[in-house]
């Protein structure tokens, strides 16, 4: 199987997703880089899932809350944005202050 650049990141930023996720399930605090990956790995299979950019990003401020992640992290992401792949064609998806 060969996959270019803009797969490999796709699944390098779902493997993060899901190692945070479960670490989010284990009780432990996300850092930044876990807590971006998360939001943004749950916005794809949103997208890939069929619902509305509008949609994705109403949730998209739900996936995580302060007390999810390590002090500071809420401070530090003030937007997330995925290329994601929706069911009428790949869309740019961005979500302000994720994590409230």
């Amino acid at each position: 199987m060969h996959l270019n650049n803009k797969d490999l990141d796709k699944l390098i930023l779902h493997y993060v997703g899901e190692l945070a996720k479960q670490r989010h399930k284990r009780g432990l605090l996300l850092n930044y880089t876990e807590a971006v990956a998360y939001i943004s790995s749950e916005m794809m299979e949103m997208a890939r899932d069929g619902r509305s950019v509008t949609e994705i990003m109403n949730l998209g401020t739900k996936i995580l809350t302060k007390k999810d992640v390590m002090d500071g992290v809420s401070s530090m992401v003030h937007e997330v944005q995925v290329e994601a792949t929706c069911l009428d064609g790949t869309k740019l998806i961005t979500v302000h202050n994720p994590i409230q």
